[in-house]
């Protein structure tokens, strides 16, 4: 007799927001996320008192750069190596990095090339963190539950925004940017005991029997290059997307261990993607949503409240409004754990999403432009968990890296080029016909969403 080394689809775990484990690295991730917010307000005072305007905005700009250009290589170590440990190493690496430069600017004034080399460091790091976090969720939870983490993920997320600016000017007033920068190093660290206390679900435990999806569906893939074999039939027995399911403790024990290289590993997690029925759609319709979102809400809303006269305060209402709607959407998945049909929603309010954009240029001042934010908050925050949500489900953890760090050099890397572009269009055109642009954009990022059978008919595990 072979025993399966999937679990039977019935497993069901505590609900996230009652899970001990999930609360420790949820606590871990927001204390990570509010050091980096004061980490960024360090950065630009320190930056702007060290040199000038146009340094400084180099030096806030140079981390993007390794972030862009290693992403893709950082989901490769995250699934080599697995997430928690690649997240520790991270937060260990950032907490030093800011702590010395605290020190040194306590002792000297040593100039921009100290904080130019931490940006480079952050950013560096940030190509290995991101993906790693991105994977975490799923080892430190059952799939049931992954919905409700993305709804928690993204409180955490706007707590880090809402206190992290304070916090950061707080310190900078009290002690400079060196007092910052030690305040930053020490949240970091707080994260790093947190996430050493998290349990990993070390078994391939799969809590759905049957995943629409183009590859095998498995179970953890352990903390190391050692879980890799096991962790899926694709990646034991045959190339990403074969039709592998059930494979049996015997078959995989005689199967013999591939040696990868990182390469390899690279080319193998986008095959995957690429010929996934559903992650390979998902990243499209992500990708146009990103693009069409980002340039009007960051730079085109500077531009918009300039031109109406909102004043930077009526700008700060407005981003308020989109923050508010954000959260509750995250609340909403918090409280529900499960929505269904979630590609069918996902697409839908991508789409009526774009229509709010589009809406935001033409609204007739700042209450009204706040009320659409905050609508544009709720379909944004709702669609952006619900397709995080699909993502962490559908894919295979053995490339639960490598899939998370396309997702987000998509949205890190790509879309901010969104930002420059949307504002040279709108001093040749105005505001108003750029952000109808930019929602078209968006909307088709629904369009793929509803139009793929696959995604559209794609279902969060409960």
């Amino acid at each position: 007799m072979t025993s399966t080394l999937i679990a039977p689809g019935t497993a069901i775990g505590k609900p996230a927001h009652r899970d001990p484990n999930v609360l420790r690295w949820l606590a871990a991730y927001t204390s990570s996320m509010v050091g980096d917010s004061v980490y960024y307000i360090a950065l630009s005072w320190a930056a702007v008192q060290q040199g000038s305007p146009a340094q400084a905005g180099a030096v806030m700009a140079v981390s993007a750069v390794p972030r862009a250009l290693l992403m893709l290589g950082g989901g490769v170590i995250a699934d080599r190596f697995g997430p928690r440990r690649v997240v520790i190493g991270s937060d260990l690496v950032r907490c030093a990095a800011g702590l010395s430069v605290a020190a040194l600017l306590f002792l000297t004034s040593p100039g921009l090339w100290p904080l130019a080399l931490l940006a480079v460091v952050f950013g560096t790091v940030d190509a290995v963190f991101m993906p790693a976090v991105g994977a975490l969720p799923a080892r430190v939870t059952t799939r049931d539950q992954l919905a409700r983490v993305q709804g928690m993920r993204g409180l955490a997320i706007r707590f880090a925004s809402v206190v992290g600016g304070p916090l950061g000017g707080l310190a900078v007033a009290l002690g400079g940017a060196a007092a910052a920068f030690g305040l930053a190093g020490l949240l970091i660290a707080v994260s790093v005991p947190l996430l050493i206390s998290v349990r990993m679900r070390e078994s391939a435990v799969d809590d759905q029997a049957e995943v629409d999806a183009g590859g095998a569906d498995a179970g953890d893939a352990g903390e190391g290059a050692s879980g890799r074999g096991a962790a899926s039939g694709a990646a034991v027995l045959g190339a990403p997307g074969s039709e592998a399911r059930g494979v049996t403790a015997t078959a995989a024990d005689k199967a013999p261990a591939r040696v990868t290289t990182p390469l390899g590993d690279l080319e193998a997690g986008l095959r995957y993607i690429r010929a996934h029925r559903v992650l390979a759609p998902l990243m499209l319709a992500i990708a146009l949503g990103d693009l069409g979102f980002v340039g009007p809400l960051n730079v085109g809303l500077t531009l918009l409240a300039d031109e109406r006269g909102w004043g930077a305060s009526g700008m700060g209402w407005v981003l308020s409004g989109f923050g508010v709607g954000a959260g509750a959407a995250a609340l909403l998945l918090t409280v529900r754990g499960r929505l269904p049909h979630a590609g069918h929603v996902a697409g839908w309010a991508i789409l009526a999403g774009s229509v709010a954009i589009g809406a935001l240029a033409f609204v007739p001042g700042v209450l009204a432009a706040v009320g659409v934010a905050l609508l544009v908050g709720l379909l944004a925050g709702l669609s952006g968990a619900l397709c995080g949500a699909l993502l962490q489900t559908q894919a295979d953890p053995a490339y639960l890296g490598r899939v998370t760090a396309v997702s987000s050099l998509v949205s890190l890397g790509f879309a901010p080029l969104s930002m420059p572009l949307s504002a040279a269009a709108i001093g040749a055109w105005g505001t108003g016909p750029v952000f109808v642009g930019s929602a078209a954009v968006c909307g088709l990022g629904g369009v793929v969403a509803l139009c793929v059978p696959d995604l559209r008919r794609a279902e969060l595990p409960g």
